[in-house]
């Protein structure tokens, strides 16, 4: 059968486009499974469809699928619904399943408003979904009654089969990697914990299931061979088993895999042997749910993590060179102005080098939405409004909207007064197996101030000296390309053009073959008039189109006819 797995736009712009652009990782799971069974499968991402209805028409249109399945994470389920509507006008035979979290905590909410959708997967669809196309492609469909993990309509009855046996051993799929190229990977499935903003606990079952690292690692080298050398490791606690993480580290090392990664994890799941070895294994940075400042809150969250614990693992992760990354919530039960300055006063503590705020939102299949359900008397047809989400504090009156946007201001005000501060105090662990690795880490971070997202913020204070702090300090540990690169460039757009050349210079000994290098040190020399020693830097590297502009610009100035 032809079948299209589709993750769809969602209603609002996101502040932070990673929110929304990524295929969940369990639909190439799907895929897998079904290219195993000989289906023709392709998975689109739609995430930047929003708007686009004459594209999606004539995809629909060239593709003829038989199958459309759609993966809901909550937030796009109106996207998905748009786009099966135009389907069934288009494809009147097409049959529409949709998926995912989102779909399984509203499944009869779905069903009992939306008649484009014919059926529904519960929870895991690695099995369930593939069962249900085979009985689809034989058309037996009194056998759907028989797959686990499906709901779906008999006339006005709303029905369910249950929920799927979660698959005992992951390792069984197949490999989505032998068949797709993605960045997003997981090595488990599932998080002990039970915050109450969160659907996993209920998703999962509380359970956490793993991957071998023999699994895992292999599929990093599949995708690393298909050209990926830059991954996120998604699962939710990823450093839950410190022996594994180390074996999985070790495995990277001992293929030689050059690549970089970020992961999830808990403040109370890390260890300095653990950090060390994902160190040397190309981790970059960690995000760490802190949530709040205030323990009380914390506690109100169910979030089972204490200061000391979130202290530990911001310094731990600082000194092994990972840029240690933290997640607040604001807009919490009991938040205060108070609350608020406790979480800034945490912050100021653990110098994180990036922070992402969100404001509490309120989801199906949370503690929390139980509690909106119980407080409002509501129920799930609230959903009927072309709504994401729903935030806590509109659900209670001692908020307003003016004070929460003050929250998120005063929060986001005090990250960026105090980053040059977390970033000049940085100390790292002196061992000589990480010398290069603190340089690359050093440079990173340099970067973010002089040319990546802190650049553009007005916001932070001294981005220039912290910059250059960052860039000399790399290169005290050892000569990476980065800091040479990212110093001369610096130094140039600070008009100090000899200090420029001098440092270019240097990194072009080093790295004679960095037309990169060549270029940067060209027109610093040409902002001096040395227009002579200029042109030595872009002859260099005849064939590059970048220096032919400048090497015109160097000829007409010497009187030099153009060649």
């Amino acid at each position: 059968m032809k079948i299209l797995l589709v993750y769809p736009y969602f209603l609002d712009e996101r502040i932070y486009a990673e929110d929304s652009r990524t295929v969940p990782i369990g639909v190439y799971f799907v895929a897998a499974v079904l290219r195993e069974q000989n289906h023709d499968v392709e998975i689109l991402n739609w995430h930047d469809m929003r708007h686009r209805e004459e594209d999606i028409v004539a995809m629909l249109e060239e593709k003829k699928p038989d199958v459309i399945g759609f993966s809901i994470v909550h937030a796009n389920r109106w996207g998905a619904i748009d786009i099966a509507r135009l389907a069934k006008k288009i494809l009147p035979g097409v049959t529409i399943v949709f998926g995912g979290i989102g779909a399984t905590f509203l499944w009869r909410h779905l069903l009992k408003h939306f008649p484009e959708i014919d059926y529904i997967v519960l929870g895991e669809g690695e099995h369930s979904f593939p069962r249900l196309v085979s009985s689809l492609e034989n058309g037996d469909e009194p056998s759907v009654r028989d797959i686990r993990g499906i709901a779906y309509r008999k006339g006005s009855q709303l029905l369910s089969t249950g929920s799927p046996d979660l698959l005992p051993d992951l390792d069984d799929l197949p490999m989505p990697s032998r068949y797709f190229v993605y960045q997003h990977v997981t090595s488990s499935r599932g998080c002990p914990s039970a915050c109450t903003f969160c659907g996993s606990p209920r998703f999962w079952g509380r359970r956490v299931r793993f991957h071998s690292p023999d699994y895992f690692v292999r599929q990093l080298e599949q995708l690393h061979q298909k050209g990926v050398s830059f991954f996120y490791v998604s699962d939710d606690t990823f450093t839950m088993r410190g022996d594994r993480v180390i074996e999985i580290c070790r495995m990277i090392i001992e293929k030689g895999l050059p690549i970089t990664w970020y992961a999830i994890s808990r403040v109370n799941f890390v260890s300095e042997e653990m950090l060390y070895w994902m160190r040397r294994a190309g981790c970059i940075q960690i995000s760490f749910g802190v949530e709040s400042g205030s323990e009380k809150i914390r506690k109100a969250l169910n979030k089972n993590i204490t200061t000391e614990d979130i202290r530990k693992a911001f310094a731990l992760t600082r000194k092994y060179g990972i840029l240690p990354r933290a997640y607040f919530i604001y807009g919490n039960p009991g938040e205060t102005p108070e609350t608020i300055r406790q979480t800034i006063d945490l912050m100021k503590e653990i110098k994180p080098l990036s922070a992402i705020f969100y404001i509490l939102d309120i989801f199906p299949g949370t503690a929390l939405y139980d509690d909106f359900l119980k407080r409002t008397k509501c129920g799930d047809d609230i959903w009927l409004e072309k709504i994401e989400d729903i935030m806590y504090f509109e659900t209670d009156r001692r908020f307003t909207p003016e004070a929460i946007l003050a929250f998120g201001r005063e929060l986001r005000s005090a990250l960026h007064a105090n980053l040059p501060h977390f970033a000049e105090t940085i100390e790292l662990v002196e061992r000589e197996d990480l010398r290069e690795l603190h340089a690359d880490f050093l440079s990173r971070l340099a970067m973010t101030f002089s040319h990546g997202e802190y650049a553009s913020v007005q916001a932070i204070p001294d981005k220039d000296r912290i910059a250059e702090l960052l860039y000399k300090k790399a290169l005290s540990y050892a000569p990476v390309l980065r800091a040479y690169l990212g110093l001369g460039s610096l130094l140039q757009r600070l008009e100090r053009y000899q200090e420029s050349i001098a440092v270019l210079t240097q990194g072009m000994r080093r790295y004679p073959e960095s037309d990169q290098l060549a270029l940067c040190c060209g027109i610093s020399h040409i902002c001096l008039g040395q227009f002579k020693t200029a042109l030595v830097c872009f002859d260099a590297f005849p064939e590059s189109p970048e220096m032919e502009p400048y090497r015109k610009e160097c000829r007409r100035a010497m009187g030099l006819p153009d060649t």
